[in-house]
């Protein structure tokens, strides 16, 4: 029997969502063990002057707990 924790992280990049959850789930696998997969809750934009300053998502990270 495995039992798996679910924790909530944000990141930013100010190229792309895809960057951003990429930045993410390097930033969490550094500090987890065991991560299994990501769900992407939210994404949001910050925007200046009309245009797109960063790019924001909120995700949920899981990982199996040994």
């Amino acid at each position: 029997m495995s039992v798996a924790r679910v924790t909530e992280i944000s990141a930013t990049s100010d190229q792309s969502f895809e960057d951003a959850i990429r930045q993410g789930v390097q930033r969490a696998t550094q500090t987890l063990r065991n991560v299994e997969g990501a769900w992407i809750k939210e994404q949001e934009v910050s925007i200046s002057d009309g245009n797109i300053t960063a790019y924001k998502v909120v995700m949920k990270i899981t990982f199996v707990l040994e």
